[in-house]
């Protein structure tokens, strides 16, 4: 026997879910007991509630696009970090603060992305992020004292952690969201690609110094802001709240694009080549998220991110045993190749294991973990490599390479058809 409940308007007293309740009537939206299915169910309802495209309208697209831009420039800027140690001439343990910084920034922005996209919606979270972007790379691009620079990025990592939740969850509630998150975080692989390549050829042979490559970031912080605000006006928390139920790489790179580039240095790189090493970590995982972002879905996520974290392992070894620089270099971009569908997969995996009005909040926390790993790994190894060598990384690499597969087997599974 079936039995279907109508979910009707109540009068008194008034509360968000009231709201909602006849938001969902108005869809004509049933709670079903007999096929077990709820309307947050974002499988379940698939057949009805409409799911977005990207090319729908010219204001999704933008929105797609503006979106895109902002990952790029997110990429951008956690790629810079691995130049400052010789410019500030600082010992590994000193420079490590600079990792701490944004995690700062992430956890402030797990604590509160939740509340502000209730609040000021989308259009409040664009202007929010680009304005911390923007602050934080004026001050950056001044020069100045070490102390202020680490302020600096804790305010840009705030931006980047408000953008980075609230992005995800929304390509990830559009139809073909493996895909799309693919292209997005593609986009910030190209900005871990240029950066390094920029800020090496700013130094190395444009002979400037590292700041004038932050005035570059303020321009792109600005086309930001204006984009994600223009395209996001209408998003305000008001239009939120009436359409959800209730009030994001993977900052690996980070730890691996400074570290792999110094451990190249230790393997007789010159400092050239050795930055074009980061470049090509960041080249493997833009090339990685485009076409592993379409093989994901269609072998199963699972599936494929056990076998990108184990080939991933297996490359690791190979840096770590053959100490020769290009064999060296190779092995990273591979790395870089296998490691780039990872934070995709897991934004996907969010989306579909966990109620829609959670994913803000959820992502959030998932980001400000990865910026934690990604501020007290290298934090630790700096002090480890300043004891022994940079060449510590590897084994402690490997271990939080193993750890992430155990914790994945654990996942439940998810259905090909469902990423």
């Amino acid at each position: 026997m079936s039995v279907d409940i109508e979910l009707r308007v109540l009068t008194a007293p008034h509360h968000h879910h009231i709201d909602v309740l006849h938001h969902q009537e108005s869809r004509g939206v049933h709670i079903s007991q007999q096929d077990g299915t709820y309307p947050w169910d974002s499988q379940s309802a698939a057949g009805t509630e409409p799911v977005q495209r990207w090319n729908e309208s010219v204001t999704v697209l933008f929105r797609v696009l503006s979106t895109f831009w902002s990952f790029f420039l997110m990429g951008a800027n956690d790629a810079a970090y691995g130049e400052l140690g010789s410019y500030y001439d600082l010992t590994f343990t000193v420079v490590s603060m600079v990792f701490l910084s944004p995690f700062a920034g992430y956890i402030a922005s797990a604590v509160s992305t939740d509340y502000l996209h209730q609040t000021i919606g989308q259009r409040g979270i664009a202007m929010l992020g680009s304005s911390c972007h923007i602050i934080a790379y004026v001050i950056i691009s001044c020069h100045p004292p070490y102390v202020v620079l680490i302020l600096a990025f804790v305010l840009a990592g705030f931006g980047n952690g408000i953008a980075d939740s609230v992005w995800n969850a929304w390509i990830g509630s559009l139809a073909n969201a493996s895909e799309l998150l693919g292209f997005m975080h593609a986009c910030y692989g190209v900005g871990g690609v240029v950066s390094p390549s920029l800020v090496a050829l700013i130094t190395n042979k444009a002979d400037l110094e590292w700041f004038w490559f932050y005035r570059v970031m303020i321009a792109l912080a600005t086309v930001e802001a204006v984009m994600l605000t223009w395209s996001f006006w209408k998003a305000n928390g008001e239009f939120y709240r009436l359409t959800h139920n209730d009030a994001q790489m993977s900052r690996q790179a980070r730890l691996m694009d400074a570290l792999f580039s110094d451990s190249a240095r230790a393997r007789h790189g010159d400092a050239f080549a050795s930055g074009m090493t980061a470049t090509g970590f960041w080249l493997g995982i833009t090339v990685g998220r485009v076409v592993l972002g379409f093989v994901t879905p269609r072998i199963g996520v699972k599936f494929a991110v056990t076998i990108y974290i184990i080939a991933t392992m297996g490359l690791e070894l190979l840096f770590w045993l053959v100490p020769q620089f290009y064999v060296s270099a190779t092995a990273v971009a591979l790395q870089g190749f296998f490691l780039g569908p990872l934070f995709p997969a897991i934004v996907t995996v969010v989306n579909k294991l966990t109620p829609k009005h959670l994913h803000i909040a959820v992502i959030g926390f998932a980001s400000a973990l990865g910026a934690c790993g990604a501020a007290l790994i290298p934090f630790n190894i700096g002090i480890l490599a300043q004891i022994a060598s940079v060449m510590v990384l590897q084994p402690v690499v490997l271990a939080v390479l193993g750890g992430m597969l155990v914790i994945w087997t654990f996942l439940p599974k998810i259905d090909k058809q469902k990423v």
